[in-house]
């Protein structure tokens, strides 16, 4: 009996994933069988450490420098995998930028790099690769939300906006993809131990540890079997969903 999770012959592109959940996700994709191009913003050691580790495996991974947000990189980004992979079947949108700031001082360039990294990103990254799942009729576009995109927080009004923006692109795109074989799905972490959340300061930390029922931060490895079942055949009626590991801080 075919195992639903493996992803053989499967080709997997992953946004920010040099370390954290998107490092993760390299790791178990390829582990399961995808080739797997990965990029990164100026993390060249997280990414040299990672292709290092994935290579003594024997894995396919390759990585490449991109800023999602700016279009010319991510025309290399996409030049760099069809090269690679020849064609992609799996693109995870995992890029993405922290920092807490009250609203009142909060700058427009602030606000605006947060919605481009996570949400102008998340489009032109899936924009890229969209149009050939369709016409091979089979695809899996997995975006990394948060669930803060259903709770909020204060000091994180720019982060909360970008990841409901997501959430609402998920949706609509999903009734695009599905009819074609494209499926489009995301996950909200909750808060998890990443140099993400690290960005965030103390005091907000402990507050958000405090509001857990779980009383502790996820791990990135508890967050990448999620992005597994949505890109396997073992996820093949998810449709326009966001799964939520977040350790209990939102149910729904």
């Amino acid at each position: 009996m075919k195992d639903p999770f493996r992803l053989d012959g499967k080709t997997a592109v992953v946004t920010g994933g040099s370390r954290g959940i998107g490092g993760a996700i390299v790791e178990l994709f390829a582990a399961r069988g995808a080739k797997v191009v990965f990029c990164h913003y100026g993390d060249v050691k997280g990414s040299a450490a990672l292709l290092e580790k994935t290579h003594l495996l024997g894995l396919p991974v390759d990585g490449i420098e991109c800023d999602v947000a700016d279009e010319n990189s991510v025309k290399r980004l996409t030049n760099f995998a069809s090269e690679r992979l020849g064609h992609v079947d799996i693109v995870v949108n995992s890029a993405g930028i922290g920092g807490d700031c009250m609203f009142v001082d909060l700058d427009v360039a602030s606000f605006d790099r947060m919605l481009a990294v996570h949400l102008r990103g998340t489009f032109l990254v899936t924009h890229s690769f969209f149009g050939g799942m369709l016409e091979r009729r089979w695809g899996r576009v997995i975006n990394v939300a948060s669930q803060l995109a259903y709770k909020g927080a204060p000091g994180l009004a720019h982060y909360c906006a970008a990841k409901a923006g997501v959430v609402g692109f998920t949706r609509a795109l999903s009734y695009e993809g599905a009819p074609h074989g494209v499926l489009v799905n995301a996950i909200a972490p909750g808060p998890i131990e990443t140099e993400l959340l690290m960005s965030l300061s103390d005091e907000w930390r402990a507050m958000k540890m405090a509001q857990l029922p779980i009383r502790r931060f996820g791990l990135v490895d508890e967050i990448a079997p999620t992005a597994l079942l949505l890109a396997s055949d073992a996820g093949s009626n998810y449709v326009g969903q966001t799964l939520s590991p977040n350790g209990g801080d939102v149910m729904i």
